[in-house]
């Protein structure tokens, strides 16, 4: 299950990103409950996490030619000194109640900026850190991290919102990207393969397109994660509505909803990487993709506590499965020339969209409800998910 965190310099990366991440979740509950708080909008929340995505769908493929080009640990270190600093300024303009909508909005599009080269980077560094040999289950590991934090975080996020307020809670944020710092000084890494690459950027750019354009399997999971990402993930930027309107179980209450789908991630996570380079994989992505559809529309309806929390722990397992087995199949397809560039067309399927979900589930939760908002995109993703297994029915097979 964790044989990848025997490789000395994946392991030192792993726990760097893991402590980060937990702060990072920590500051999205308390950010996501600070946008409420001001405006009591749920389109105001979608608009937040528009502008947080907006830059990866823009600017990701030149973060991916970056990727290519450059040694990707420097560049981690760069975008991770700046998340750092954005986090302070949040904390310090709430500490000092100088925070209004408008700064958040500038300081979501700005962590945008940095992420469309960041994403990019930390994708397809996990290759050069393990090698293909350990590359299912670093994936599946660094899934496992992600989502660990994700019960974590939020958890720990409902109760110091109350203990150290937000702006304790963003400081924390700030302080917790030192672990991943210092663990990226600490790796090494070859250069890149193309760092004495002479052509332009654009020129590796288009070589980029042309190569996943050509590839069937690459269109046909990438528009998979596309689907889930665009009418599927965008239900996190309406927990909060969800908590307080619906299921009225407020701030701690929203910490455990998010930890819910963090804990079903998590388990999805441990499985896959318990279950190393198995056989049909495609079998299995097909089963989680419409499980996800399913689970969401159970909590759509959901007016019960309960019933709502194992809803997401279904959500999160089955989302967290389809999208690692999606990124693995794919890194394992492509050569390493264009790891960067393919990765950074993944992150704009996986996040890159998300801002136009967001807006649409913001804008259907303001217009018709939260509930009639998330039954709409759990069916769309039903009928998406129909459509691609159709059209590309040699997914079964892999």
């Amino acid at each position: 299950m964790f044989s990848s965190l025997k490789v000395k310099y994946f392991r030192i990366y792993w726990l760097g990103m893991f402590v980060s991440l937990v702060g990072t979740w920590i500051q999205s509950v308390a950010q996501s409950w600070l946008v409420f708080q001001l405006t009591n909008s749920a389109f105001l929340l979608g608009v937040v996490g528009f502008l947080g995505s907006i830059p990866i769908f823009v600017l990701s493929l030149f973060g991916g030619v970056l990727a290519d080009r450059v040694n990707k640990r420097n560049i981690l270190i760069f975008t991770q000194v700046l998340f750092m600093l954005l986090a302070f300024l949040l904390a310090f303009l709430t500490q000092f109640q100088l925070i209004k909508p408008q700064q958040i909005m500038v300081i979501a599009l700005l962590n945008g900026i940095i992420m469309a080269f960041d994403a990019p980077a930390r994708q397809s560094i996990v290759v050069e850190l393990v090698g293909k040999e350990h590359l299912f289950n670093a994936i599946a590991l660094s899934s496992v991290a992600f989502n660990s934090s994700r019960i974590i975080g939020p958890a720990i996020a409902g109760l110091l919102i109350s203990a150290i307020g937000m702006s304790g809670c963003f400081y924390l944020n700030g302080v917790s990207f030192l672990a991943v710092i210092i663990a990226l000084f600490l790796i090494k890494l070859n250069k890149n393969p193309g760092a004495q690459n002479n052509n332009s950027a654009l020129s590796d750019l288009k070589q980029g397109l042309v190569f996943i354009s050509r590839d069937r399997l690459i269109l046909a999971l990438m528009s998979m994660v596309a689907a889930v990402s665009l009418f599927g993930i965008s239900y996190v930027i309406l927990m909060p509505v969800f908590a307080n309107n619906i299921l009225h179980v407020g701030v701690k209450g929203l910490g455990i909803l998010m930890s819910s789908a963090g804990l079903g991630a998590l388990i999805g996570a441990l499985t896959l990487a318990r279950l190393g380079d198995f056989k049909y994989k495609g079998k299995l992505l097909i089963w989680s993709v419409f499980s996800f559809a399913c689970s969401l529309i159970v909590f759509s309806f959901s007016r019960d506590y309960l019933i709502s929390i194992v809803s997401l722990i279904c959500i999160g397992c089955s989302s967290v499965t389809a999208v690692a087995l999606i990124n693995t199949l794919i890194q394992i397809k492509v050569p390493d020339e264009f790891r960067g560039r393919v990765m950074s067309l993944f992150m704009i399927t996986f996040a890159g969209v998300m801002p136009f979900g967001n807006l649409i589930s913001g804008s259907l939760a303001e217009t018709f409800g939260v509930s009639q908002a998330l039954f709409f995109c759990g069916l769309t993703c039903m009928v998406l998910f129909m459509l691609i297994n159709f059209l590309f029915p040699g997914l079964r097979d892999l």
